[in-house]
């Protein structure tokens, strides 16, 4: 390569690299960081808070060779594009690849594009910019409160344990909805429904009560099998007659084009993909795709939005191909602009959608794997269906009063003209009442009029019973999460990776179940980082964010703000951890005050004068396994207190003195043993005693000078 002869583009993935390169001439050498590679030290804080926190960035060990080849093409290039992804996150990686590389200021280009198209990559080349320092910054504090919070808070929760900043939340929230879940006590009730049919017609329909005279349902008390019974004697030999028919045309729009967080949610409820899948299949389906005649090209645009936005391009191609395939009653009187209501939304971007809607799904389907069909076809269809014309339903609500008052109510749907829905149909939310009362409306009734009288078929009572708030899954906590403004759409994968590799949750037919762990962290940070782990305090920091990367605050004035408050709160919050929270309880060994402690394992209850006094005993809870009970008994070989321990085969006494005394027996006193048998034999490689020890093929000897001396023989050998 000669000197200064050549343009670099920079991006993040060889993928990307590979469908970028295939667009352009031999003057451009396009080549990838894979990621990252400057980051706060993992080894120490890494932010002088005093020198108006300055970050210390290091070049990780693994990225070091990636880094010098980086340098070496920065030096010869004439011009570098940063090419990296068009977010916060994006443009502060950029940032660093100048930094670290050495880049001369002047040679530098940032180009963003939404999609990797062949017209967008060469439109993007025609009008660069300098980097967005108000959009690193922003990635700059994010990445500084979540060291600080993450470094300062760990230490305090115990020995494996960490916190971090917007994850807690989630956590919380996961948690406290295990709590009301446990809390709940079901109540009966009971749901009367007629089975009807109107006179020579065959079509039998149901009709659930509703109310009686004036009084709703709710007063009418049916929460027993006795209060059910007398309703439906008082029910069985009234008169059924229409009294009002409602009829109306009810018109359904189709959803917005995907945004990240409603993608997450779609493809979790009808794919049954977690938020990495989704995220991993959506990258490929960004990054490029080999379509042979068509060539290399990214079938999707970005996919870390939270913008509904559409190119007016996108648009025009949409709804030209619905005119061709449908026809024009499928079409909209005006085309569709959806206004994006996440706050804090970056309106610049654009809504996921296929770079292409001619690349249909089925036409490329043998270009694609498994996934990522199931992806792209999702998103095509979600994005060709937001530019159709609405469905309209005629929709039928009927009220039947009896002779003696009650009322009964009966509704049915019907689709006059089925519009976006023939060809995308949003799933329906988990809301269990919400899906049977769409059910229900969709049944068909005969046609009735008013003052119409009726034939009772049937009476129907069922036992129900309200039911808890459902666990949540990993599309209904983004969907919180997204509510209360926590996190961004290029953070809900990692929050929900974070909570799920700390073992803080455990996954069980698809919802999220806290571990002790997670209990014992939500709890302690709840308890002493109350303001830190708040939602409206985590929300407001997210706004903040956005206003620096908007350029209305200065990133180091935010995070001095916080840092004066969380440092008071951190300083509270040592002092009382470290001393343990006070029970009103005596250690019975030195009578010095019990406190309840936190290990990974969870609570227990210890001596204030540890590590004088190493008293512990179990909360019963049944979230501590591995923690020691001390007894009054003591050791026959030393005379220090006796403990309970656990092991594999159960619990056990054992000196509290150990390694230095190995006696233990069982619970009851018996089989009594102080460690390996000694016996006679002498080491011939370093003059110890040999003793006898237990291995998965029964006994052996072995030098006591263990593991200095490793020297072992059968028992044969003897």
């Amino acid at each position: 390569m000669s000197a200064q002869s050549n343009k670099l583009i920079v991006v993040e993935s060889p993928a990307k690299a590979k469908t970028i390169s295939k667009f352009l001439g031999p003057g451009f050498v396009v080549t990838s960081s894979l990621g990252h590679i400057r980051d706060l030290p993992q080894d120490k804080l890494g932010v002088a808070v005093e020198k108006n926190f300055e970050p210390s960035y290091v070049v990780a060990k693994e990225k070091a060779k990636i880094v010098k080849e980086l340098s070496g093409l920065v030096k010869n290039a004439s011009i570098i594009y940063l090419a990296t992804d068009e977010d916060r996150e994006g443009e502060a990686i950029g940032w660093h690849i100048a930094k670290a590389t050495n880049a001369a200021p002047e040679k530098l280009r940032r180009i963003v594009f939404h999609e990797i198209t062949r017209e967008v990559i060469a439109a993007s080349l025609e009008a660069p910019r300098q980097l967005d320092m108000s959009l690193v910054n922003a990635q700059q504090a994010r990445r500084i409160l979540d060291r600080l919070v993450g470094y300062k808070i760990s230490p305090l929760l115990g020995k494996g344990l960490s916190a971090g900043r917007v994850q807690s939340i989630a956590l919380r929230f996961i948690v406290e909805r295990e709590r009301e879940i446990k809390d709940f006590k079901p109540q009966e009730y009971w749901v009367i429904k007629a089975e009807l049919s109107k006179k020579g017609h065959p079509l039998k329909f149901l009709a659930t009560l509703i109310g009686l005279k004036d009084q709703k349902y709710e007063k009418l008390g049916i929460t027993n099998k006795g209060e059910a019974d007398k309703i439906v004697t008082a029910l069985r030999p009234a008169q059924y007659q229409v009294e009002k028919v409602t009829r109306k045309e009810v018109k359904r729009n189709p959803s917005p084009p995907f945004i990240t967080s409603t993608l997450q949610q779609e493809a979790f409820s009808k794919l049954g993909f977690s938020v990495d899948r989704t995220m991993k299949t959506a990258q490929q389906l960004y990054e490029g795709i080999d379509l042979a005649a068509k060539g290399f090209s990214g079938l999707i645009t970005y996919m870390r939005t939270d913008s509904f936005n559409v190119s007016k391009q996108a648009q025009e191609e949409a709804v030209a191909f619905v005119k061709q395939q449908y026809g024009d009653k499928y079409l909209p009187e005006i085309p569709r602009i959806y206004k994006t209501k996440v706050k804090g939304a970056q309106e610049a971007h654009e809504a996921i959608r296929p770079t292409s809607v001619r690349n249909i799904p089925e036409e490329i389907k043998n270009f694609l794997n498994s996934d990522q069909y199931k992806l792209y076809n999702l998103i095509w269809q979600r994005f060709v269906a937001s530019q159709m014309g609405s469905a309209i339903m005629d929709s039928v609500s009927v009220d039947i009063r009896t002779s003696n008052e009650y009322l009964f109510r009966a509704t049915g749907q019907t689709i006059k003209f089925d519009g976006f829905m023939v060809l995308y149909i949003e799933e329906e939310e988990e809301d269990t009442d919400r899906k049977k009362a769409t059910e229900e409306a969709k049944s068909k009734l005969p046609p009735l009029t008013e003052k119409e009288i009726l034939d009772l078929v049937r009476l129907l009572s069922d036992q129900k019973f309200t039911e808890p708030p459902p666990r949540f899954n990993e599309a209904s906590l983004i969907k919180i999460l997204e509510k209360n403004g926590i996190g961004r759409p290029s953070t809900y994968a990692p929050i929900i990776n974070t909570i799920k590799t700390r073992k803080y949750v455990k996954i069980k037919e698809h919802r999220f179940y806290p571990e002790p762990i997670g209990f014992q962290v939500n709890d302690i940070l709840k308890e002493n980082f109350s303001s830190v782990i708040d939602v409206g305090f985590t929300a407001k920091m997210e706004e903040e964010l956005d206003e620096i990367a908007a350029g209305k605050q200065e990133w180091t004035a935010i995070l001095k703000e916080f840092y004066t408050s969380f440092n008071q709160t951190l300083s509270k919050a040592e002092e009382i951890i470290s001393k343990g929270k006070k029970t009103d309880r005596l250690c019975p060994h030195d009578n010095a005050p019990l406190v309840v402690r936190f290990s990974r394992y969870g609570k227990f209850i210890a001596c204030s004068n540890y590590p004088k006094c190493k008293y512990k005993e179990h909360i019963e809870t049944g979230e501590i396994k591995k923690v020691t009970e001390t007894t009054d008994q003591k050791c026959p070989e030393c005379s220090r207190p006796l403990v309970i321990r656990s092991g594999r085969k159960g619990q056990f006494l054992a000196c509290s003195g150990y390694p230095k005394c190995r006696y233990t027996s069982n619970l009851d006193g018996t089989n009594q043993k102080t460690g390996p048998e000694m016996t006679s034999e002498v080491c011939e490689k370093c003059g110890q005693p040999m003793v006898i020890r237990t291995g998965r093929r029964g006994q052996f000897l072995a030098c006591s000078g263990f593991p200095k001396c490793k020297n072992t023989k059968s028992i044969e050998q003897k």
